[in-house]
């Protein structure tokens, strides 16, 4: 992670590095994207000897996804086969490693915005998959401008129309969106209580204690505070 004056931005270079060198793709060509647009995958094909091999690729591709959303979906398109793969599966795992090798220095910046708006956005693949038939929904929502949360699931159900896989992956988005809204609720009142709490020590004389409180935010040294019970009643009430 690296801070400035922009914000910070987090990235995982050396962890996409090891990544490459332990899969021998060191020297290999990037790729542009992480998944070809007619890639169709079926069960058929030469198993893996061994299986372990493809597992822990997916495994450390899964834990990438956190700074590198762009892959969410071939990712979870390759987890799907992860008790019996072959090497048509392992040739999708060698093509997400190509486009990583091709954006090392990629990952998420949380800029220093003056707004807390929240939006999302969401879309769904209708009978994408060749298997079963099943559709894959997709969202992605943000925080003042920020990427905070990202998801890409096949679901377990068959939609029978378009209109269907569409409404259900605006249903899972807009559950996203409000529980984004709770949770900066809930933060707001916690730093509500926080700096109303470093105001009481402030009138009590204390307020050398009530500054660092305000500029520490010790939610400890908070919980230590003695208050009369209106006080209390007053914190109870703001909670």
């Amino acid at each position: 992670m690296a801070s400035s004056h922009k914000g910070l931005f987090l990235n995982q270079r050396k962890y996409v590095m090891d990544l490459l060198k332990e899969a021998n793709m060191s020297e290999a060509k990037p790729a542009l994207t992480p998944l070809d647009s007619k890639l169709k995958l079926d069960l058929r094909g030469m198993p893996l000897s061994d299986i372990s091999f493809y597992q822990r690729l997916i495994g450390k591709l899964i834990y990438l996804t956190i700074t590198i959303p762009d892959i969410s979906y071939s990712v979870s398109i390759a987890s799907q086969f992860m008790h019996s793969p072959t090497i048509e599966h392992l040739n999708l795992v060698k093509r997400i490693l190509r486009y990583l090798k091709g954006s090392v220095g990629r990952g998420i910046l949380m800029a220093k915005n003056d707004n807390t708006q929240i939006m999302g956005y969401c879309d769904a693949d209708w009978a994408g998959n060749a298997i079963d038939r099943k559709f894959t929904t997709g969202y992605c929502t943000f925080v003042g401008g920020n990427l905070v949360t990202w998801k890409s699931k096949k679901q377990t159900v068959i939609a029978r129309s378009s209109a269907e896989a569409e409404y259900r992956a605006m249903a899972s988005t807009a559950c996203e969106l409000i529980w984004l809204k709770e949770l900066l609720c809930d933060l707001e009142t916690n730093l509500g209580v926080r700096k109303w709490t470093a105001a009481l020590l402030h009138e009590r004389g204390e307020d050398t204690r009530g500054r660092k409180m305000i500029e520490e935010g010790n939610e400890d040294s908070l919980s230590e505070v003695v208050v009369d019970e209106e006080s209390l009643g007053l914190v109870r009430g703001l909670g």
